[in-house]
């Protein structure tokens, strides 16, 4: 009788871990008794996770105790072949430089903030005499005063429209003020005093200035007893039409300040952050508070949580959101972050002024925290709702298509153009949480090359842009680990541009793409239409059916994308200055000779002798630019 080998079997997991785990304990030895930052990285060199420590030597020891570890930092240890230190001068800078890696880097193992985008400004510029009221994003480099941050683009275009009513103040570049010659219709609709054509004088424009900025700085009351007192005084001397441009502007104010008003004692600047989690997932409401007036909120929903607490995840998401913002002077906040000590310093420190971080039990900042937890509560079960209605779709997709699961990435191809000019490709994306809109992708169609695209051919505009998405996608991932591949691609048509798609996927060896092409049904009815699959007789979905529903969606999206961007491409050529295209012509020389010439036409019909008198253009440009206007002319 044969004896049975009873000896366990090691799995690979475990193989993996133990070889891990050997790692990080030979490294022990060399680690400094200094703050820093530790990253671990697996075999391509990306990161896993990426940590801070008061004191390297006491932390880094703790991943190497199996007992202590949950199932997601042993899979962190499992992976890890490398570690790397960066020794800080003290224990704030390491979570400082922490927060800007994790940012960075975006390892797998860390806490992330998606959509993490800079948010927008009013600004009231102080770089030309009459100032300009404009939104703004980015760094804070021109020279003016900044107003926000706004939680939507929205929420500042309609702010700027009613402080437009209200102050009357120019939005226009500086090179179209510097080339007016009659005022626009700004001025004809009453929203400027169009200072460009000397309607209003330097200092009548400043004291327009001077009242937005104490509006948005939150004097309102001050400034609409002024309105008032003007209106008043208009109607008792019989000029009502004054009157009523007072009582618009007046109104104007009140549309801004409408349902925003907080009124909390004592608090004019503060951002309130509250946390709601439900089903393994996050969300965090962020609300800016500023002079006492709500300047909206956003939703944020944190990856890779894990079964972090709420401390925890506040303290990854306040240390990532602030890593490129400047915070209020006070954060209130539904728990208080783990590290708060700490992380209250490092705002501090990055800030350069005294951050506060509170969690208040009662009163009215209590009741502004309560609203903001409701909020989040609200959005992270519509999102919940919205992603399991999504995951329902994406089986019946599968079922509809003969797939052996749901897909967890789709993307959807499309193009657009005129008659083959402003030829443009794209490309849309949606998984389980919907649609991706950071995967989004333009092609602009090259005109040589192999594939080059001429003469508005489709199919050539397809077979480009398919090539050129996968043969980018085998170069940076050919083992497909980043997550960055398809389960599924939606094309744009019927047969023929699903074989020339299929022709560039075998060419490149991935022929194991499932393609799908959607064309429009008999006379191009939409709810009819046909979809196409290799090997397959084409065939339609029932109009009322879900999955037709989402694939029209999908499709339709993919139209919004392509001819949007279709339109911009369109837009900024039609709009192009020939003046851009002369060597030589920066933005000083072009706004000298529009103001001179009044036009590009102008300026094309002039002699070298009527170009020099133009400051700052010598016989030597001159000639430039009237040999660049006749050699396009020949």
């Amino acid at each position: 009788m044969t004896e049975l080998d009873l000896t366990p079997v090691e799995t690979a997991d475990e193989i993996d871990f133990a070889r891990g785990l050997a790692y990080l304990k030979s490294q022990l030895k060399h680690l400094p008794a200094k703050p820093g930052v530790y990253r671990m990285l697996d075999a391509k060199g990306d990161a896993l996770y990426v940590g801070k420590a008061r004191d390297i030597s006491k932390r880094v020891p703790s991943y190497t105790r199996p007992t202590n570890l949950n199932g997601r930092l042993m899979r962190m240890v499992s992976e890890t072949i490398s570690l790397e230190i960066i020794v800080t001068a003290t224990e704030v800078e390491a979570l400082l430089l922490e927060s800007n890696l994790i940012k960075k880097l975006r390892p797998r193992f860390n806490i992330l903030l998606r959509d993490d985008k800079s948010f927008a400004h009013i600004l009231l510029s102080k770089d030309h005499p009459f100032g300009r009221l404009m939104k703004h994003r980015g760094p804070q480099k021109q020279r003016g005063d900044y107003f926000g941050p706004f939680a939507s683009a929205g929420a500042v275009n309609r702010t700027i429209t009613s402080l437009q009513r209200a102050f009357l103040l120019r939005t226009c570049s500086d090179s179209d003020f510097a080339t007016r010659s009659r005022p626009c219709l700004q001025y004809q609709i009453k929203r400027c005093t169009a200072p460009c054509v000397g309607h209003v004088t330097e200092a009548e424009y400043q004291h327009q200035i001077t009242a937005a900025k104490a509006f948005l700085s939150g004097k309102s009351d001050q400034v609409q007893k002024s309105y008032a007192a003007e209106m008043h005084e208009a109607a008792e001397a019989l000029d009502f039409e004054t009157a009523a441009l007072w009582r618009n502007r007046i109104r104007a104010l009140t549309s801004i300040q409408a349902n925003q008003d907080i009124h909390i004692e004592g608090m004019k600047d503060a951002d309130v952050i509250a946390l709601a989690k439900e089903g393994g997932q996050v969300c965090i409401q962020v609300f800016f508070i500023r002079q006492g007036t709500n300047y909206g909120n956003k939703a944020y929903f944190p990856t890779h949580v894990g079964d972090a607490d709420n401390q925890a995840i506040l303290a990854a998401f306040i240390g990532q959101f602030y890593s490129d913002k400047d915070p209020a002077p006070i954060l209130l906040v539904s728990a208080l972050p783990e590290g708060e000590a700490l992380l209250r310093a490092a705002l501090s420190e990055a800030a350069g002024k005294q951050i506060q971080i509170a969690h208040p039990q009662r009163g009215g900042r209590r009741k502004l925290l309560d609203m903001a937890v409701r909020n989040a509560e609200e959005a992270l079960a519509r999102k919940l709702s919205e992603s399991a209605s999504q995951r329902r779709l994406l089986e019946a997709v599968a079922d509809v298509f003969g797939m052996d699961e749901a897909p967890q990435r789709v993307e959807i191809y499309d193009n657009s153009h005129i008659q083959g000019r402003h030829a443009i490709g794209a490309m849309v994306c949606a998984g389980p949480e919907g649609f991706i809109k950071s995967a989004y992708r333009k092609f602009n169609m090259k005109e040589s090359g192999k594939y080059a695209v001429t003469d508005g051919d489709d199919f050539a505009m397809m077979r480009q842009m398919i090539h050129r998405r996968f043969e980018r996608a085998l170069r940076e991932d050919p083992d497909r680990e980043s997550g960055q591949w398809p389960d599924l691609l939606l094309i744009d048509g019927g047969r023929g541009q699903l074989n020339v798609v299929r022709e560039v996927l075998t060419e490149l060896g991935l022929d194991d793409l499932m393609v799908v092409g959607v064309s429009k049904g008999p006379d191009r009815n939409a709810g009819r239409e046909q979809f196409h699959i290799e090997g397959q007789d084409s065939f339609t979905l029932a109009p009322d059916s879900p999955a037709m529903h989402f694939l029209q969606r999908l499709r339709d999206e993919s139209h919004r994308f392509a001819i949007g961007t279709h339109r911009a491409k369109r837009t900024k050529a039609t709009l192009k200055n020939p003046l851009d295209e002369i060597a030589g012509i920066g933005p000083k020389r072009k706004k000298a000779l529009l103001s001179h010439f009044g036009s590009a036409r102008s300026i094309s019909r002039a002699a070298v002798a009527d170009l020099m008198v133009v400051d700052g253009i010598s016989e030597a440009v001159a000639t430039d630019i009237y040999n660049h206007f006749h050699h396009h002319q020949k």
